[in-house]
């Protein structure tokens, strides 16, 4: 999750969930959404004082986001720290993140699993995500793909498209699971409908190869351009590939550029033509030498 996009989500939950909401929360919650940080952060730092977990988790994340406040990363881990050894699980993930990156912290990535699984354990859907790459990658543990589809799916479960992303990226390549297409295409496609676009530039993928599905050229477009649109790079070079082969679509050679010269800055047109230029040169500079568009592929096509 966006961490902008933490507090509102924090706020609304317990405005929602809790019927004795104290005014000075409230007061804090009114300035917030307005844009009045640093009243918001002077009616919430003397609950975190207090002890308040959750005051302390919305003070902290002030802190790192520099809202109210100069940004200060050191005083952020103070706050989460406090929030996390309450076994407060949203401020354990988020102590987690500090460690991972290192920000007002050394980063250190056994100390990061750690507070993920603590989170991870109470349910936190980012501490699941996160602990499951931790484990596909071998950062701060044994790489175990075993370990990481069992994070990826709890979080999966959940309902989170990140995660369920990567369970399909799983099932693909056989990692952790045995390889499994149709079942790597169920995850992409439940991720890849709610908007996702690096599950529907996979679901494009196992449609232009027919994986896990028959092979479908239109299908395969259908979801790259839901990815190109949200501006996933690769989703709109093969776009332009599809554009150049006509694959799916007509044969269109200035489309194909469009799709990929003038916003990846690769060009497909080269060896699709007979044109002898690698299809991964010759558009850092915007020139293009694809002889059917003209000398510059990005002229009048931004």
């Amino acid at each position: 999750m966006n961490r902008l996009l933490i507090l509102p989500v924090l706020l609304l939950t317990l405005l929602v969930g809790t019927s004795a909401f104290s005014a000075d929360y409230q007061k804090g919650a009114a300035a917030y959404e307005s844009g009045g940080y640093a009243t918001a952060l002077r009616e919430w730092e003397p609950l975190a004082e207090q002890g308040s977990a959750f005051a302390q988790l919305l003070v902290g994340t002030m802190y790192g986001e520099g809202q109210g406040v100069p940004r200060d990363y050191k005083t952020a881990v103070k706050w989460y720290r406090l929030a996390a050894e309450q076994g407060y699980a949203r401020a354990q993930y988020r102590l987690g993140d500090m460690y991972s990156i290192g920000q007002g912290v050394p980063q250190d990535a056994m100390t990061a699993v750690r507070w993920y699984r603590l989170a991870a354990e109470q349910g936190d859907v980012r501490a699941r995500i996160n602990l499951g790459v931790m484990y596909d990658q071998g950062w701060g543990v044994p790489r175990d793909y075993k370990t990481a589809v069992k994070w990826y799916r709890l979080a999966a479960e959940q309902g989170d498209a990140d995660a369920q992303t990567s369970l399909g990226d799983m099932y693909s390549t056989g990692r952790g699971v045995p390889q499994d297409y149709k079942s790597a295409v169920k995850w992409y496609r439940l991720a890849a409908e709610q908007g996702y676009a690096r599950a529907q530039y996979r679901l494009g993928q196992m449609y232009r190869i027919g994986q896990g599905v028959p092979q479908d050229y239109k299908t395969a477009m259908k979801w790259w351009k839901l990815a190109a649109e949200q501006g996933y790079a690769d989703a709109r070079y093969n776009l332009g590939v599809m554009y150049s082969k006509g694959q799916g679509v007509p044969q269109n050679y200035k489309t194909a550029v469009k799709q990929t010269c003038c916003r990846t800055r690769v060009c497909p047109c080269p060896v699709q033509s007979g044109f002898d230029v690698s299809p991964r040169t010759g558009c850092s500079t915007g020139l293009c030498p694809c002889p059917y568009v003209g000398k510059y592929c990005c002229d009048g096509w931004k």
